[in-house]
């Protein structure tokens, strides 16, 4: 088998799809051999696929405009989509059935301040009405720095990526009042990225023609069998099966992955109203500028 070595910029059963593609049989079937790991400070992404040490990386087309802004070409092109939606809740500590975002006006939340996820939270608080300066917004650090100062006691709610809320709803100390997803609605959130050259090779195509069949087994399987299959591949071994599932199902429910793997136009388009919005574009891209114009292959 050849191996394939790939990367993730966050690690999230939000990006059941890609992980499905070794979690599963589908790069092996393919002739495979997968290599994973997740990006920490000394090892990006970007350096990462531009020094061959990574042929595939989920990422996020956002991360080009910070280049595109700087008038910078770059060999790093997105070609397929893991997610059509944001992935982070609003979790507050009581249940709330009648949560609407105005109730947040006066309370101290702690906000993921990754670039695009506080993008897309500033987006989904304008769409309501609201801006950030209508509470306290508090910046712990990393998403387990996060968590645990929620743990502590140390805001009213927290911005986070499944499984973490769910896993704090499973022990009783908070309750998913909103999805941002649904605020902002179909948006190029995550993507996978390569080496523009990589994608003209034999490996590239026998990926594609995985990444397909796992994105497929994703939408049409179980919850709870995705959900063994991680936990089984050793992906997520503190978390409870019935919270990552229940995750899982979350992200089926909001419509987060499809089928079809397009980056669409009007996705681009949508990502693009939220980063000028939040202030990190001057301008608007051309779509090719974004993404690598590439199909799935049989």
């Amino acid at each position: 088998m050849e191996k394939i070595n790939l990367m993730a910029l966050r690690h999230s059963a939000f990006y059941s799809p890609y992980l499905m593609t070794f979690a599963g049989p589908f790069l092996k079937e393919q002739g495979l051999d997968p290599f994973y790991k997740v990006a920490t400070a000394g090892c990006g992404v970007d350096e990462s696929i531009l020094n061959d040490s990574c042929h595939v990386a989920q990422s996020a087309v956002a991360t080009r405009f910070a280049g595109l802004e700087a008038g910078e070409d770059s060999n790093i092109v997105h070609f397929a989509q893991i997610n059509a939606r944001d992935g982070f809740y609003l979790a507050g500590r009581e249940q709330d059935t009648t949560f609407n975002w105005q109730k947040l006006k006066g309370k101290k939340i702690l906000v993921d301040h990754f670039f695009q996820p506080y993008a897309m939270l500033n987006y989904a608080l304008y769409k309501n009405g609201m801006s950030m300066s209508d509470f306290e917004v508090i910046d712990a650090g990393s998403v387990d720095q996060i968590e645990q100062a929620f743990r502590n006691g140390e805001a009213d709610y927290l911005h986070m990526q499944g499984p973490y809320p769910q896993q704090l709803e499973a022990e009783g100390l908070a309750s998913v009042v909103a999805s941002v997803g649904e605020q902002v609605g179909d948006v190029a959130f995550s993507s996978l990225c390569a080496d523009k050259n990589w994608l003209t090779s034999d490996m590239a195509r026998a990926f594609l023609r995985a990444y397909q069949k796992s994105m497929d087994y994703v939408i049409e399987a179980p919850a709870e069998e995705i959900a063994v299959r991680e936990i089984e591949a050793g992906l997520f071994p503190d978390t409870d099966p019935a919270v990552l599932s229940a995750t899982i199902q979350t992200y089926k429910r909001l419509g987060c992955w499809q089928s079809d793997t397009i980056i669409t136009p009007q996705a681009i388009e949508t990502l693009q109203n939220v980063f000028l919005k939040s202030g990190h574009i001057s301008k608007r891209y051309d779509y090719n500028q974004l993404v690598a114009s590439i199909k799935n292959v049989d």
